[in-house]
């Protein structure tokens, strides 16, 4: 429901910021749908499409994996006449609690990673 033009495109800011969420973890096109819908707008599948570049499908998967998280929520919306309501996209979770969440699953891994390669040391003695 983007109704300026400015906003039709993403900046090279929000590049640079997809590209770090992607770095962290994100699936790439779920990391330029997050950058998006950080905006705080209420956003259609179509004026996701268009402003990320992507395909319908594309968008959808990174909308499932945005949803899964409980991070966006969609709203059905009423249309007028006949045809099927439309879907509203819109952020629920506050950026700070999604960077916390992702620094959670990160130090979460890191330690696990961290475990295992003692596991593998032990082993390495137990058969030496």
């Amino acid at each position: 429901m983007v109704g300026n033009n400015a906003l039709l495109q993403f900046s090279k800011g929000e590049e640079e910021i997809a590209d770090l969420f992607w770095d962290i973890g994100l699936k790439k096109n779920t990391a330029r749908v997050l950058v998006l819908m950080i905006r705080d707008e209420d956003l259609t599948s179509r004026d996701i499409e268009r402003i990320c570049d992507l395909r319908q499908p594309e968008v959808s998967i990174a909308l499932s994996d945005l949803m899964k998280r409980k991070w966006v929520k969609d709203i059905r919306h009423a249309r007028e006449g006949k045809g099927r309501p439309t879907m509203i996209y819109h952020l629920v979770k506050s950026l700070d609690d999604i960077l916390e969440e992702l620094k959670t699953e990160i130090v979460g891994d890191y330690e696990e990673k961290l475990k295992e390669i003692e596991k593998v040391r032990d082993l390495l003695k137990a058969n030496a």
